[in-house]
């Protein structure tokens, strides 16, 4: 199978009141994502992570990514430079970039962690999947965003705290582009 995630901030205590998220600490928070992760995915599944994956954290990133399950793809965020300074990162990742384009099969995607007005193969029905704004909707570019069917966020904060599908992720994305109405 192939999972997607981003922006789970492991061992960051600021995101909970940040994103709203319905954890009393950040110890709480990460032994939520890493049970919800790894009751999702397998060893031999694939995970394509948009960023953000640490920020401020306490346990190193090494500790963390020993016990996530799958074989992980990593695309930059903004808050992923200092972890990756410290961390094995050629014992973890099979691929680490900026941005992707992949073909799972089924669909051409274009990865990045930051959201995108345009990207290669967009008038062929090919799909952007982005992290970055967490369940953000406030910004003036939510609107835009809401309004590109084929544009996917794929943090945890609207995919139930666990990498997902992607036939999950559009289901997610659905919901909570519908919530916002």
């Amino acid at each position: 199978m192939i999972y997607f995630t981003a922006d789970q901030h492991f061992g960051h205590a600021n995101i909970i009141k940040h994103c709203n998220r319905p954890f009393a600490t950040v110890e709480e928070m990460d032994e939520c994502l890493l049970t919800q992760w790894n009751n999702c995915v397998g060893e031999s599944d694939t995970v394509y992570i948009l960023g953000d994956l640490f920020f401020r954290n306490a346990v190193s990133a090494d500790e963390y990514l020993s016990r996530l399950h799958g074989k992980k793809h990593l695309i930059k965020g903004n808050h992923d430079k200092d972890w990756m300074k410290k961390a094995d990162l050629e014992k973890h990742f099979i691929s680490i970039s900026g941005m992707l384009e992949i073909n799972d099969g089924s669909h051409k995607i274009t990865l990045c962690h930051y959201p995108m007005m345009t990207w290669n193969s967009i008038a062929k029905d090919s799909y952007h999947i982005y992290a970055h704004i967490h369940n953000n909707t406030d910004a003036a570019y939510f609107q835009l965003l809401k309004s590109m069917p084929n544009a996917l966020n794929a943090g945890v904060d609207i995919n139930h705290f666990q990498p997902v599908t992607f036939s999950e992720l559009i289901k997610n994305n659905q919901k909570f582009k519908d919530i916002i109405e």
